[in-house]
Order: C-alpha cells, then sequence, then structure tokens
C-alpha cells in the first residue's frame, strides 16, 4: 500500500461582497446574440478537502456563477484532476471523464465538445491558452501520475479574476509526491478572458516508501 500525503490542513479567509461592479457582455450561442451584466467585486471559497481528503466545491456559488468566472475555473480545472472517474465503462475514445470541478460548473465531460468549446469561446483572443487547450488531458483518479486540487479561491475585482489553488501530486511508480501553491490572474474584456500572469511558487517534493507485503 502506498502512502499519498494531502495537504489536509486549509485555512480560508472568504467573504462575500458586492461594490460597484463593471459591466461585461456575454457571447451566447448564437454569435449575434448577446447579454449584458455586472461582475461584483469579491471573493469566494470554491473548492476545499473534508476530513476524508475528498472534495468538497460551493454549490451555492456554481448557481449564481458568472460566464467569466466559469471561464477561469474552467481553465485552470482543464489541467489538474477533480476527482475524475470514468461515466461508466472506459473507451479507448477517453470521452466519458466526469471531473468534479467541470460537473458542478456543467461543462460536460473532460476534453469534451461542450467543455472546451465553451473555453474557446472566451478565450478567443488568448492564443497561448487556446494553444493549451489543444492538449487537454484525460487523466482519471486511478491514474499512476496525478495532480489533484486542494483548495481553491476566486477573487473578482473591476476587470480582473484571480484563482488562487493549492495543488499536489503523486508519481506512484516513483514513489514521490508535489505540493504548490500558484495564483492565475485573468483580464476581462467585455465577450473575452485572457490568462495574464501566473504566480507559482516552488515546488515541495517528497519521497515515500512502499509499504512491503
Amino acid at each position: 500500500m502506498q502512502k499519498i500525503l494531502y495537504l489536509t490542513t486549509l485555512i480560508f479567509l472568504a467573504s462575500f461582497g458586492e461594490v460597484k461592479g463593471s459591466s461585461y457582455k456575454s457571447a451566447g450561442a448564437n454569435a449575434d446574440t448577446t447579454k449584458t451584466f455586472a461582475l461584483a467585486d469579491k471573493t469566494v471559497k470554491f473548492l476545499w478537502r473534508d476530513s476524508n481528503a475528498s472534495i468538497v466545491i460551493n454549490k451555492e456559488f456554481c448557481k449564481t456563477i458568472s460566464d467569466l468566472e466559469k471561464a477561469a475555473l474552467g481553465y485552470i480545472a482543464t489541467f489538474i484532476g477533480s476527482e475524475c472517474w470514468w461515466d461508466g465503462d472506459y473507451t479507448d475514445k477517453r470521452d466519458n471523464l466526469k471531473c468534479e470541478i467541470l460537473t458542478a460548473l456543467d461543462l460536460g465531460y473532460q476534453c469534451s465538445d461542450k467543455h472546451l468549446g465553451f473555453l474557446r469561446r472566451w478565450f478567443k483572443n488568448d492564443m497561448t491558452a487556446l494553444q493549451e487547450l489543444e492538449d487537454c488531458p484525460t487523466t482519471p483518479n486511478t491514474a499512476t501520475i496525478q495532480e489533484s486540487f486542494v483548495e481553491i479561491v476566486l477573487t473578482t475585482k473591476g476587470n480582473e479574476i484571480a484563482v488562487f489553488f493549492k495543488a499536489d501530486g503523486v508519481n506512484m511508480r516513483e514513489e514521490k509526491g508535489w505540493s504548490w501553491s500558484e495564483t492565475d490572474y485573468f483580464q476581462l474584456d467585455h465577450d473575452n478572458i485572457k490568462l495574464i500572469k501566473q504566480d507559482k511558487s516552488e515546488v515541495k517534493v517528497e519521497y515515500f516508501d512502499a509499504v512491503e507485503d
């Protein structure tokens, strides 16, 4: 039995607030159809882990989340796991991977047309982000090498969204784990969003011994 260490002590300072917001346009299914809404400044604890190390998502926030906030969270969730399992039998198409964050955001299966189509629409003017999405991974929770979120906090202020997260990873073959924290900054521009900066901490690596039978 191998040992996987999760960060289990989480400290959050999360508060909901509304101040004077900025108006943005949200692209609908029809390219000629737009709607205007306002983003209020806020800080929201979006994801954390419970005492059993299982992911917990703020479902109340998901009921009122804007498409811009959904795009920022959906983007980071594309590349790090959130308890992803095959929905039914595994197939070579790898098109039925159900992940907790994408499900909560109503973005369908990992790397599906619904998932990537939504992100490509919102990141349409961010060529770097679009290129990253071309390498969308399908990594289930049973993979030998994987990474997963420990916590996520979203902050909206003015025309920027900052997503802070802690994550850890494991390589069972090499019997090692690692952890880091990161803040990704997104800038809003009416009907699109861009990733403008990433601040990443030093990656902490730990090795563990397999328990012999």
